[in-house]
């Protein structure tokens, strides 16, 4: 099939079928989510003392040789019970709870448009799985005891307002007191400070990413951002041992939308990733006898990252285009400003980048359109040398010099384009502000799939539409015939896409359509200026 191909045509069929695999590999065979069995949340305390003792607070980013699975305690794997929980803190948007253990037990979000499918509230905390704060002694018998001491609590519960609040939790053991000093901030941030009455060696964890989300285009797991500006992810799955990371800003444990943050670590404090049984990052890190640092639970909007403190902006993440993809969002934002709607938002965003890429899609389409035209000579050519594949490539690329055409003219332009495409996408699908955010008529949250499938629908017909009047030169019937349904195959997918990215192509799509029936009339109008000049001539000869 691929040998009377031209270039362009095996570089275009080599760049949609990527897509194609890669879009239906993802949507047949999902990753697979960590689940917590009953035998796991029964297993007894361990700690693993030789791999902890070996962690060192100048340690440079490795992964140990021979790593071995994460273990925690049984008592920190449960779920916390109702009874359990020690301290309720509540505001308008959320309600945090802290059990016996000194852990952040749960935090549910009430805002309506974080609820689930069945209308059910957010609740960012996993109800098993390692909690944040919690607390792990170096010293084994130490550590037991610990899980069998509740922690009390200077109140019980907190009503936040703009005024911060704070309260004291106490832990004390036979040959130690452990106390946590936390303020609680209305917009889900917290300051917290440790102290223990003597100098023990102890770890403070990250807990487990939030479970809200589990969209098979986007990651999970475990974010380090360090000092140099180095983000390091280590999504779910892939965590291959153990890595030490200094000059820590942030860590985070996160999903499409929302996030368990920790920052303001001092530059020497030794953040420590492990893997548990499934593969999935673990985060801790080692604590001093007084330690103070900032935490954060909550969804990754921007603003409110950015008006805690900006450096945590950098929790959001867009991965490979991330370079892109951040200048994106904030014009993104800006437009949101000007318009208030974050659907006619992306309508416009979808303009401007179609002004700015105009002259590269313009010189694409015109090269493919002289492509068409010359294709029945080229087919000529490959014809006649067929039995000599050297000589008919060189006597083709000798035509295409002759008729100044370019086989990657017309490929090269929207290969450059991939990469502002990519980045947009993963802006539409990270920004948790278009959760619950309207554009118009049906279209009620852009962060979800459109229940009337009109949306999806519209963007495959003006796909058809724009391939009917996109020139092609095909050579192969066969090929011809896979792009026809390339249409149908994109509407499915897209069927189950956020309606945020659905609105973007299919406005792509318009002004693909629009910019290619432009550029096929202009090379129309050229032909017949063409023949009227030639039967003009001709008549003059007569």
């Amino acid at each position: 099939m691929f040998d009377n191909m031209t270039p362009n045509q095996r570089l275009m069929s080599a760049v949609l079928l990527s897509v194609i695999f890669f879009v239906g590999y993802t949507a047949i065979f999902p990753p697979k989510q960590a689940e917590v069995t009953e035998a796991e949340a029964k297993v007894k305390t361990q700690v693993q003392t030789k791999a902890a003792a070996q962690t060192t607070p100048n340690t440079t980013t490795q992964v140990s040789q021979n790593p071995s699975g994460h273990e925690v305690s049984a008592q920190d794997k449960i779920a916390a019970s109702e009874s359990s929980n020690i301290l309720t803190v509540t505001n308008h948007d959320f309600i945090l709870k802290m059990d016996t253990l000194g852990r952040i037990s749960s935090m549910e979000l009430l805002q309506e448009k974080f609820n689930d499918k069945d209308g059910n509230h957010a609740q960012i905390i996993p109800v098993s799985g390692v909690k944040p704060l919690y607390v792990r002694f170096l010293d084994e018998s130490l550590n037991n005891e610990a899980m069998q001491t509740p922690y009390t609590a200077s109140t019980s519960k907190i009503e936040l307002s703009e005024t911060p609040q704070k309260v004291t939790l106490t832990q004390k053991l036979s040959s130690l007191t452990v106390t946590k000093e936390i303020t609680f901030y209305n917009d889900g941030h917290y300051d917290i400070n440790v102290n223990l009455s003597q100098d023990k060696r102890y770890f403070i964890y990250l807990g487990q990413r939030p479970q809200l989300t589990e969209n098979m285009m986007t990651v999970h797991g475990a974010m380090i951002y360090t000092g140099d500006d180095l983000v390091t992810i280590i999504e779910d799955g892939e965590a291959e041992g153990r890595k030490n990371f200094t000059d820590v800003k942030l860590i985070s444990a996160f999903d499409q939308y929302s996030a368990t943050i920790m920052y303001g670590f001092s530059n020497e404090t030794n953040i420590v990733v492990e893997r548990d049984r499934d593969d999935n990052p673990v985060v801790y890190f080692d604590a001093l006898q007084n330690m103070s640092f900032n935490g954060y639970i909550g969804q990754k909007e921007f603003n409110t990252l950015k008006n805690i403190n900006p450096m945590l902006t950098n929790a959001i993440e867009y991965g490979w285009f991330t370079f892109a993809s951040k200048p994106l969002f904030s014009l993104l934002s800006w437009l949101h400003g000007i318009f208030g709607n974050w659907g006619w938002s992306i309508i416009a965003l979808t303009i401007l980048v179609r002004i700015v890429l105009y002259p590269l899609t313009y010189k694409g389409m015109v090269s493919m359109a002289k492509l068409k035209e010359i294709a029945p000579q080229v087919k000529e050519i490959q014809e006649k040398y067929k039995g000599d594949p050297q000589r008919m490539n060189a006597a083709v690329m000798e035509f295409y010099k002759k008729k100044g055409a370019n086989p990657l003219g017309g490929c090269l332009p929207m290969l450059l384009q991939i990469p502002v495409f990519f980045a947009i996408y993963r802006v539409l699908l990270n920004a948790v502000e278009l959760q619950g955010a309207e554009w118009a008529l049906w279209i009620d949250d852009l962060s979800r799939m459109d229940p009337t499938f009109i949306l999806p629908i519209l963007m495959g017909a003006s796909m058809y539409y724009q391939q009917k009047l996109t020139p092609t030169n095909f050579t192969d019937p066969m090929q011809e015939k896979v792009m026809k349904f390339l249409p149908v195959i994109f509407t499915v997918f897209f069927v189950t896409f956020p309606s945020g990215l659905v609105l973007y192509w299919f406005v792509n799509n318009l002004f693909s359509i629009a910019q290619q029936f432009i550029v096929n009339q202009q090379i129309a109008n050229a032909k017949d200026a063409q023949i009227a000049a030639h039967k003009s001539k001709a008549k003059k000869d007569d």
